[in-house]
């Protein structure tokens, strides 16, 4: 049955032709295919396997921290060929936000682009406190010696935490990505690079320290304990989701998405399935340490010295996963702004470096808060509801479609439809249901003041409510 006039409205949808139309308001296309698929490496390679990795196995998975990987990949790879066919087909800024308004109507996009707003900042602060822990490492091995209260985890113990070096990386990336998309990806691209040899240099060297009793028992948490990792981890693969936020600002994103989603994708599971073998192997998951994992197991069987290597590449490593998502987060927002929803103000950009500024300002400054004052482990439980329901969203998005649409040209066409959609979405909504009811609080408290804001003020101030479909997007000085 046809829906309703009321219900068109209702959940109106931007169309895809106004969309291509849309001027590029300022951005600079400057990326091509491999400084694309470098952002979503740099997204993707991080706390994953400096970070959570020691942590997921120590707490949660055991050694069975490698099958929380694989299932949290499944599930990614699935989205991953969804995002691909939309990449190809609507190369905007906003990703998840856009695709989802352009098919399902302005309140589900809506509602996925302002919970991507809380996840995305919330990771960038995740990442942050991840790079900080190795900083204490590496301080502790040279014998250099700061107060508690700049390096002690937050909120923990009697005394009051400021995680400083987490605050000031935070401000950082805000200061690399205002100076220009062109030279921030750039730095992206050299610091991918270094971050992968040292990757490879724990592979390599890690594999001669294997002892096979490590990974017994393998399930010390169950199976149970392993999808609950998993649904920790999934943050930790999805790093091309941010990156197809950089659509405008790629010379031709059409042809370049899709395989820039998909080659980063390929190369960061490869390499963390091979790193968890490494970790877990190399120490009992109980003598793990969560927070610096990679470095203390190579202290622990006598090399301190690439220990601290790996500290150090750690740090400067974790630093493209906090540009990949902050680049994310400021680009949903830049859009959402452009189309009404939330204040225009936000939607100006740099009269010479054509990047927004002021959002750009913001989202570091809120992620320096949340990094400098909650302990990782509260400020990762911010972070996966609302992106596993960003793939719920392209998933089905992507199947109503090819099916209502079938005529539209695609650059990349999703295999098996609908099966892999269908993938995507069953294993989304199952890791959902593994997310402790405090994430679930916290997605409610945030979801009803998104409500709040939709329909006291982005309903009626849209540029479809409205009827001004071609905004132009001034630059600020």
């Amino acid at each position: 049955m046809p829906a309703s006039p009321a219900m068109r409205e209702f959940f109106r949808r931007k169309p895809i032709e106004l969309i291509e139309d849309e001027s590029p308001g300022g951005l600079q296309r400057a990326l091509g295919l491999w400084q694309l698929t470098a952002i979503g490496v740099g997204g993707i390679i991080g706390a994953g396997i400096f970070a959570l990795a020691g942590s997921v196995a120590h707490d949660t998975a055991g050694p069975a921290v490698l099958i929380s990987f694989l299932i949290a990949g499944v599930a990614s790879a699935a989205a991953a060929l969804s995002y691909a066919e939309f990449a190809g087909l609507i190369p905007k800024a906003g990703s998840a936000y856009t695709y989802g308004y352009a098919v399902l109507g302005e309140p589900v996009g809506w509602f996925i682009g302002w919970d991507l707003l809380l996840e995305y900042t919330a990771i960038v602060a995740v990442v942050a406190i991840g790079i900080s822990g190795y900083i204490s490492f590496l301080l502790e091995q040279l014998d250099i010696s700061l107060p508690d209260w700049m390096l002690g985890a937050p909120g923990t113990g009697d005394g009051h935490y400021v995680d400083l070096f987490a605050v000031l990386l935070c401000l950082l990336i805000a200061f690399l990505l205002n100076r220009g998309i062109k030279a921030a990806a750039r730095f992206e691209t050299v610091v991918v690079g270094i971050k992968i040899v040292v990757v490879l240099v724990v592979i390599v060297a890690g594999a001669f320290y294997i002892e096979s009793g490590n990974y017994s028992p393998y399930f010390p948490f169950g199976f149970g304990g392993a999808v609950t990792g998993a649904s920790t981890v999934f943050f930790a693969v999805f790093g091309y989701d941010a990156m197809s936020t950089a659509a405008e600002e790629s010379v031709d994103a059409k042809r370049h998405l899709p395989k820039a989603i998909l080659l980063s994708l390929a190369i960061s599971m490869v390499l963390y399935v091979l790193v968890c073998l490494v970790l877990t192997g190399m120490q009992h998951y109980t003598e793990i340490n969560p927070k610096s994992g990679l470095s203390s197991a190579f202290e622990s069987v006598g090399l301190p010295g690439l220990g601290s290597l790996i500290a150090a590449g750690a740090i400067v490593g974790i630093m493209t996963v906090l540009f990949t998502f902050m680049l994310g987060v400021t680009r949903i927002w830049y859009s959402m702004s452009r189309d009404g929803l939330l204040p225009q103000w936000f939607a100006k950009t740099h009269p010479t470096r054509h990047v927004p500024t002021r959002i750009t300002w913001i989202a570091g400054i809120v992620s320096a808060v949340i990094a400098g004052f909650l302990p990782i482990g509260e400020a990762a439980e911010l972070t996966n509801i609302g992106i596993l329901l960003a793939f719920v969203v392209v998933c089905v998005a992507v199947i109503v479609l090819r099916y209502r649409r079938p005529d539209l040209p695609r650059g990349f066409r999703t295999p098996l439809m609908p099966v892999i959609p269908l993938i995507g979405i069953a294993f989304s909504i199952w890791l959902i249901t593994y997310l402790k009811p405090e994430t679930w609080a916290r997605f409610a408290i945030w979801f009803v003041i998104g409500t709040v804001i939709y329909f006291a003020y982005s309903r009626r101030h849209s540029l479809l409510a409205t009827g001004n479909r071609s905004p132009g997007t001034p630059s600020v000085r």
